[in-house]
């Protein structure tokens, strides 16, 4: 739909129209990867950026990417390593990281509680799916909970989720924790809220990732969700400018791509901040290459990496409070920015907290830690970055 919008309220960008095609993966890596390959033989310019929307398919695209010089952009999944752009000169996470939400989950739990020193002596229940995504953030909460002195333990949940009574049980009558932090996935999530309710947990001592945040997630759990809170990296709400003139220009003509129910919801505005970061890299590039003409990935490259959406950016796109400030650097390309937290009221979404900064000092020697890892295994020499 933002694709769509430009091409019919602006001509494309600079007078140069956006071609796109769906693919449908059904979360799976090999569809995603086949999904890559038809795009890449049918633009004749080349892939200019591609979205995997999967951590499984990122992670077999991260050396695709890089021979191909097609920016991989993975906001808010994938490889949290990838922000290092000096070992990873091609992956782009974008806005913020599991391991960067990790840290603003528990500043918003030292929020709730009144400042930070009260987390010292918390118990913190960490009801994740399991697999490889529900485990990433395990190393932070250690980190974190030896910075500010609170318990932590881990619960996972088998896929898909279904069958939680028993977790739940071990969570509310064993264990007791103050906090739950919900890390799940598809019908994971309203289960576990169900069941928290069946053992009297209150929704509001429950955090989710933001993958256990949406309309999806809370709607079929019903009055069990409500006062629930989840963390996002966009806000919730068609009020704003660019979602107005979607409305305006698509929806009212009867030629936008989705229910229009949804206009406004989360997956809904998280899918129009990645086409902003993805088309604002296009725009530059243009203007780097000082052409108005189709722009290739390594052309790109070159343009996310200076990448700024600073406020008086994003109010010309009409997108401020929808998306946090960004900058994306060679060395940086997770840009680092702040998160904020939404809360269900039992019929929307509505903002609990403006934007939390993330803690940078326990995420970024991960990261660094970790891609240097990925370099020495594979015989990478990591680039020198001049920011």
């Amino acid at each position: 739909d933002y694709y769509r919008l430009l091409n019919k309220r602006d001509g494309g960008i600079n007078g140069v129209r956006l071609r796109w095609e769906k693919c449908e993966t059904a979360y799976k890596a090999e569809r995603v990867i086949a999904c890559y390959e038809k795009l890449k033989k049918a633009s004749t310019s080349g892939l200019p950026f591609f979205h995997p929307l999967s951590t499984d398919a990122t992670y077999a695209l991260v050396e695709q990417g890089r021979a191909d010089q097609v920016p991989i952009i993975t906001m808010g999944y994938g490889r949290a390593d990838g922000s290092d752009g000096r070992v990873f000169p091609y992956l782009f996470p974008a806005i913020t990281s599991y391991w960067s939400q990790s840290t603003s989950e528990v500043r918003f739990i030292g929020q709730l509680e009144g400042g930070m020193e009260k987390l010292e002596g918390l118990k913190i229940a960490n009801v994740h799916h399991d697999s490889a995504y529900g485990k990433e953030t395990i190393p932070v909460l250690e980190r974190q909970a030896q910075k500010y002195g609170f318990e932590f333990r881990n619960f996972p949940v088998a896929h898909p989720g279904l069958d939680q009574k028993s977790i739940w049980l071990q969570v509310a009558r064993q264990y007791k924790p103050d906090y739950v932090i919900l890390r799940g996935w598809g019908v994971m999530n309203p289960m576990a809220l169900k069941e928290a309710s069946r053992v009297k947990f209150p929704a509001n001592r429950i955090i989710g990732s933001w993958w256990s945040g949406s309309e999806e997630d809370v709607i079929p759990a019903g009055p069990a969700a409500t006062d629930y809170y989840a963390a996002g990296y966009q806000s919730a709400g068609a009020d704003y400018p660019v979602i107005q003139d979607m409305i305006r220009h698509l929806y009212d003509r009867g030629e936008g791509d989705m229910d229009p129910r949804r206009v406004g919801s989360i997956y809904f505005n998280r899918a129009v901040a990645m086409a902003i970061v993805g088309t604002e890299a296009i725009r530059d590039a243009m203007r780097m290459v000082g052409e108005n003409r189709p722009v290739t990935g390594a052309e790109v490259q070159v343009a996310l990496e200076q990448l700024t959406l600073d406020d008086a950016r994003l109010a010309k796109l009409g997108a401020v409070g929808l998306l946090p400030e960004i900058k994306l650097t060679c060395r940086n390309h997770g840009g680092d920015s702040p998160l904020k937290f939404l809360q269900w009221d039992g019929t929307a979404w509505v903002e609990a907290t403006d934007w939390i900064e993330t803690d940078q000092s326990i995420v970024r020697p991960m990261v660094e830690s970790s891609a240097a890892a990925y370099a020495k295994e594979n015989g990478i020499t990591p680039r020198i970055c001049p920011n």
